[in-house]
């Protein structure tokens, strides 16, 4: 697990989701992941007990992924050479880490 990372983390806000930051700089350490960059957080209805990921929508070279908490949703950028299958299954292996 202490292999270099292949890809890096854009920390340019200030406030994350608490506990996304760990999870994220594990996700550089996956093959195929070259930039990820945490984005705008806001307000939901619903309520999500524990941190879910999920992939949204594909994007230009990667995927926009909600990652959501308690009532709060944050946007994070994922650019990969990863389909959407494996990107998937790669946060399910992560999470299920924590």
């Amino acid at each position: 697990m202490n292999k270099p990372p292949n890809g890096r983390l854009v920390l340019n806000h200030s406030t994350h989701i608490p506990g996304l930051i760990p999870i994220l700089e594990r996700l550089t350490c996956e093959n195929g992941i070259q930039t990820i960059t945490p984005g705008v957080i806001g307000r939901v209805r619903g309520h999500s007990p524990k941190l879910k990921l999920r992939v949204s929508v594909p994007i230009r070279g990667g995927f926009k992924v909600l990652a959501r908490q308690g009532k709060t949703v944050q946007e994070v950028f994922i650019l990969a050479t990863l389909s959407q299958e494996e990107l998937e299954a790669a946060l399910d292996r992560i999470l299920k880490i924590k």
